[in-house]
Order: structure tokens, then sequence, then C-alpha cells
């Protein structure tokens, strides 16, 4: 700590109102300062990192004599508080929106908060891979033109997927609405996941959402960026399943835990029981020392379209507000029961992605599947579903450390898929998320 404040304070003698200007080329410093500010309550801290904010997009970007800066690229093109289309390198773009969200919540500016929704909607809507992934560009490592979503050449950095965590949780935080998670999780479990082996040793630094064979994970890059980034990214992930408010306690990721929390001075102890994402199934029970006036909001996945939601075997019909299902009445040891339907779901891209025209997806609760040739040698490039095609499921504990896999039946033909995550852990050969599709 004694030496992040001296550095802290070191750059603040040179640069801020009435010094130096500086636009930094990898929007990470923000996040840090924030957190310092979190730390030590010192204003300063804080106050800087909302100045460095507002120092993009006045010109002041420069690489010191070692290039030509190019704004787009640095997210240094117009103010911050202007943003409404994501550009240049996708994984700077997340640690800048994370740090406009966490400078806007302390200050409460209202302006970024506007701007960041606009991001959001250009980012999900016309920017985002079905994976979860951001960035279709080699070239910049980011964004070209919106719905330009190639398959083969996707760029995906793992790092981006993280960096799209790290951004939803503070939007949800902002707002309360389970939209953020359901891209959270996407990117989660499909964009990061992908990001390192089984063995837990090599690592992707692109995730294409197509493969002729010859894209493989390797132990370690010039820039490593994104095998450190997964190896502070995965114990974190328990820090994502719950949150707390004034008046709520908030599940919002269903992993099997047990964990304390406390609430206006007491202790809970939150159980949770679940083979998620294999089946939609989950126990939840909620014990506290003395009683809680608190609600219980249980997040309901934007991909759920039936559920059941009991408390100690009893049906209970609870509200939804922002896709959260809502408990207002419980006690202490509670078990509560939620049952959702996992079916799997042919899914279909924006008309305006030409890359996928004519071809379907299959998706299975928040799991994205793909198609390997070690499955499917006989008729890998044959493949078609249509609208007749018939799926099961089954779990299999000797394939990849145990997965679900998806079996569809088209008249004669049988064709495997297994989650996307999963894929390039076993003999080499071709990989397809978008496979052809035809009306029946």
């Amino acid at each position: 700590l004694d030496v992040c404040i001296r550095m802290a304070d070191h750059m603040i003698n040179q640069f801020g109102p009435g010094k130096r200007h500086w636009v930094p080329g990898h929007e990470e410093i923000e996040l840090a300062l924030v957190k310092l500010y979190q730390t030590t309550q010192e204003q300063k801290y804080l106050d800087f990192a909302y100045w460095l904010l507002e120092e993009r997009g006045h010109g002041h970007g420069t690489m010191g004599g070692e290039g030509k800066w190019d704004p787009v690229y640095y997210q240094d093109i117009v103010p911050v508080r202007q943003l409404t289309d994501i550009s240049g390198h996708a994984v700077r773009c997340m640690y800048l929106y994370c740090g406009m969200a966490d400078v806007a919540a302390l200050k409460q500016d209202t302006g970024y908060i506007a701007a960041m929704d606009r991001l959001w909607d250009d980012v999900v809507l016309r920017n985002m891979y079905i994976t979860g992934g951001i960035g279709s560009s080699r070239d910049n490592e980011g964004f070209t033109e919106d719905y330009d979503l190639p398959n083969r050449d996707a760029y995906c950095e793992t790092c981006a997927s993280v960096g799209m965590v790290l951004w939803n949780q503070r939007m949800n935080q902002f707002t309360g609405d389970s939209k953020y998670i359901d891209v959270l999780e996407r990117s989660m479990y499909n964009g990061a996941l992908a990001g390192i082996s089984l063995t837990g040793d090599r690592f992707f630094y692109v995730n294409p959402l197509e493969s002729k064979g010859d894209h493989h994970r390797q132990e370690w890059y010039g820039c490593a960026c994104c095998p450190s980034q997964l190896s502070r990214f995965l114990p974190s992930i328990g820090s994502y399943i719950y949150a707390t408010s004034y008046n709520a306690l908030w599940v919002n990721l269903y992993i099997g835990n047990t964990t304390q929390a406390t609430i206006d001075g007491t202790e809970i102890t939150i159980q949770q029981e679940t083979d998620y994402p294999w089946n939609g199934s989950v126990k939840l029970t909620v014990s506290s020392q003395k009683a809680i006036q608190k609600e219980i909001r249980l997040r309901i996945p934007g991909w759920c379209q039936n559920y059941t939601l009991s408390v100690n075997g009893e049906l209970l019909d609870a509200p939804q507000e922002k896709g959260y299902a809502v408990i207002n009445d419980w006690q202490s040891g509670d078990v509560i029961t939620l049952d959702m339907d996992m079916p799997v779901e042919v899914v279909a891209a924006d008309p305006l992605v030409k890359e996928n025209l004519g071809k379907r997806a299959i998706q299975r609760g928040p799991l994205v599947y793909c198609m390997e040739e070690v499955d499917n040698p006989s008729h890998f490039d044959q493949t078609e579903l249509n609208s007749n095609s018939v799926f099961q499921t089954s779990f299999n504990s000797n394939l990849l450390n145990g997965v679900e896999i998806i079996q569809a039946n088209n008249g004669q033909q049988s064709t495997t898929f297994i989650p996307y995550y999963a894929w390039d852990n076993r003999k080499p050969g071709k990989m397809k998320v978008w496979v052809d599709y035809k009306e029946e």
C-alpha cells in the first residue's frame, strides 16, 4: 500500500489541472485509483481518476515521440461523456467503461451513466458474439463496423471477455437489472472460460467461432495478458454470485457454494446446492442469527422461459422485477427451490450479420455449443440442421471432465455438439459454432 501511495502521489505531482496533460494508452489506472480511494478515503485519488477520464477527447493524447497516436484506437476521439459507439481496442474499451462506472457511482455522475447506457446497447446489440466475446478484428484487436462478426477470423480476446464480466457487474450494481448478469454469465461461461484448457496449462489469446483445425491453445505468449488475466479472474468468480443492497440479498449466479455475509450487523449463512449449468435445479438455504426484514431476489436468466419457485416445498408465485423473482417473506432455515426448464435452443443471428445468414447456433441454458470434427468425422462439412431436427441431451462423465452433450438427429444424420468452452482439448480438428440451416 505504501508503494501504491507513493506512486499515485508522484503521478498527481506530475499531472493534473495546471500541470501536464496525460491520456493513458491503456485504461487501467482509473480502476486502481478508485480502489486506492476506497482503501484510504483520500479524495485526491478519486478526483485524479475523474481528471484522467475527462482528459480524453481533447487532443491531449501522445505517444511521446515513439509513434503516431491513434485517437480511435485509444478511445480519445471525443470526451467520454459524449461516447455513443464502441471503437478501437476491445480490452481498452472494457477498462475505460469500468473506470467510468466506478467514478460515476462515487460521484453520481449521470452524464457518465447515460453514456454507458448508449455504449452497452451498441456493444451487446450490434457488436457482441453469441459467446459473449467482443472484438472482431485482428488488425486493431477490436472493432470495425456494426454487425461485422466473422466466425473464423473472430478475435474475441480472452481479456475482453473478462472485461465484459467486470463491466456488466458494475452496470448491474447501478441498476439492479438482471440483463447485465445475463451478459456477464454468457461472457464468463463461453468467452472467458474457453481461454484456458481443461488441464489449466494452455491458453487461448484469440477465441474464434470456427476453426479449420489450425487454432490451438499455447503454453504462453510474448504478450502474456490472457494467461495472467485468467489466473486472477477464475479465483474471483465467487464474488459475482451474490450482491447486497439496503433492502435485499441478490442471487445473481447459480454455483454450488456456502458463504457468510453480514447484513445490518447480522451474520447470515447462504448455502446453494446445484448442478448448474448442466441442469436448472437450484436449492438455496438462508440462515440468520436473528430475523431480518430483507427481500431475497433470485435472478431468472433471460434464456429461461419457464420455471417454478417454492419455499419449503410449497409453490410460490413471486413477483418479478427487472428479471428477479422477489421473495418478501422468509424465515431463517427456509429451503428455497428454483427449478428452471433448460431446453435446447436453436438460435438465429441478427439478419444484419451477413456471416450467419442461413445458419443457426445451439445453446442450452447459459452454454453455447459447437461441433468438433473429432466427434463428427464423416459428415462435419456436410452437417445441416433443419426445423425438424430432434435434439437429445445426456451427461457424459467421461468426456471433457464431464459435460452435457447434445445430439442433433436429422433424418439419417446424427451430430454431436459439446460446450464451446471445452473445444480443442482433444485430437486437433475442425470446429464451428454456426451450422447450416434449412427450413423444412
